[in-house]
């Protein structure tokens, strides 16, 4: 029986912009050192504040992707 396994990390990503760039960065920056990445799923999204406007998003994001031996 062959299978396969993965293994699961948490990132977090930043943007000025919004959540879905702040995910996306976190995901195509862990894709230039990772191979095989398989699914991201946004765990908790966030704001930093700074004299009370928001200044980031962030989005921490649990990514799994292919194990090799």
């Amino acid at each position: 029986m062959s299978g396969s396994v993965y293994k699961v990390i948490e990132l977090v990503g930043t943007s000025e912009n919004s959540w879905e760039e702040a995910a996306k960065t976190a995901v195509e920056t862990a894709g230039e050192s990772l191979k095989d990445l398989r699914v991201a799923e946004v765990v908790t999204l966030d704001m930093r504040i700074e004299a009370n406007k928001v200044v980031a998003y962030r989005a921490k994001v649990s990514l799994s992707f292919k194990y090799h031996t």
